[in-house]
């Protein structure tokens, strides 16, 4: 199968999925390439702080998504020998300290709406295997192979990677990545909300580590360990019941739900902690958004607001240019005008995860 098309976004998470709807809703032709067959298949960050609130807002994309699957979180609390130490309450125009959307309603209401438009395809099931070229225009399309094994060639006057952290769009671009470690590994793991359980959001220091509850939509905890950099071998030959007392003892609160949901190192899924910067994000023909040009990690919810504003700020920029040639020089206008404050990002989350300990001296000492 050939096709062709204005702009081919590589990556159906939250900010390809946006900047796709963004450019197929003012007739640009937008195919997406998204390697899971199901939406949200994936895991990836769902907490909106002021930034990506400020952006789907300005879309009017909340009033897709049914009040059931939007939950604020009311605020931060900091815990230490189960006890409250701490409050953070709101301190934006928005009254929370974050929003919690699970991330297959947030990407059924964005596909739902850009099904609307003729100028949208979407291509789920669907792999990448090469980037096509030329001396002249630079990257002129790619090849990708769905489900069932065909061949599909794709030209575009633009290819968008919004393929995350490992995107294989980078990879086969050649464009070259640092990537930083931060001393830790996560855990994730969900429970459901015992009754009357408030949203909020809830941090504690537990074995050296940092461990977070996040108050979800639809009634659950997402937790967020924190572990030592490179132990999940040894941890999970390790006995699961001694590292989850740990759990149950700094939350006794929670002890039922944990013992429902959490029975053995399974029901953790492991994250490998790392962000990464990308020398650059454009080249002729094609640029990176998101984690693909710049990994985050967890800490603060930014990776997923910094590539929604990505794909807000390079929707009005292509839309401004609207031409059949996109040059690196082209391009940069968009990495230059969101690359300071991506670095400023990541640079708060390095700060941010080193002095964690600090909002525990008081009780330790």
């Amino acid at each position: 199968m050939k096709l062709e098309c204005e702009v081919c976004v590589v990556g159906g998470g939250p900010a390809g999925t946006l900047l796709s709807c963004l450019l197929a809703e003012q007739g640009v032709s937008t195919i997406l390439v998204e390697r899971q067959s199901v939406p949200g298949e994936a895991f990836r960050g769902e907490i909106l702080n002021d930034e990506g609130q400020e952006v789907i807002q300005k879309h009017k994309l909340l009033e897709q998504i049914h009040e059931d699957h939007i939950l604020a979180s009311t605020r931060i609390e900091y815990w230490q020998h189960q006890q409250q130490i701490k409050t953070v309450e709101p301190a934006s125009i928005h009254g929370n300290v974050g929003v919690h959307i699970p991330q297959p309603r947030f990407l059924e209401a964005l596909l739902k709406q850009a099904s609307t438009y003729e100028s949208f395809r979407y291509l789920a099931g669907t792999t990448v295997t090469a980037l096509e070229s030329d001396s002249e225009q630079g990257y002129t399309g790619l090849t990708a192979r769905d489900k069932n094994g065909h061949e599909i060639t794709i030209h575009s006057s633009l290819i968008v990677g919004a393929d995350g952290r490992y995107s294989t769009v980078r990879k086969l671009a050649e464009m070259p990545v640092t990537n930083i470690r931060h001393g830790y590994d996560l855990l994730w793991a969900k429970i459901a909300a015992p009754a009357g359980w408030e949203p909020v959001t809830r941090l504690a220091l537990v074995n050296g580590g940092q461990l977070a509850l996040f108050s979800q939509a639809e009634g659950y905890i997402q937790i967020g360990w924190n572990v030592e950099e490179g132990s999940f071998l040894t941890l999970f030959k390790q006995s699961f019941e001694p590292f989850i007392q740990l759990f149950t003892e700094a939350f006794p609160d929670l002890k039922h739900s944990v013992h429902d949901h959490i029975r053995s190192w399974k029901d953790f899924v492991p994250l490998d902690i790392f962000s990464s910067r990308s020398d650059t994000w454009a080249q002729n023909g094609l640029v990176l958004i998101g984690d693909a040009a710049h990994t985050m990690t967890p800490t603060g919810a930014f990776g997923l607001n910094a590539a929604l504003k990505d794909a807000d700020v390079l929707a009005s920029e292509l839309l401004r240019l609207r031409q059949q040639v996109y040059t690196a020089e082209d391009l940069k206008v968009f990495e230059d005008g969101r690359r300071q404050a991506v670095t400023e990002l990541q640079e708060r989350q390095l700060t941010m995860e080193s002095t964690f300990h600090e909002h525990f001296l008081h009780i330790v000492q």
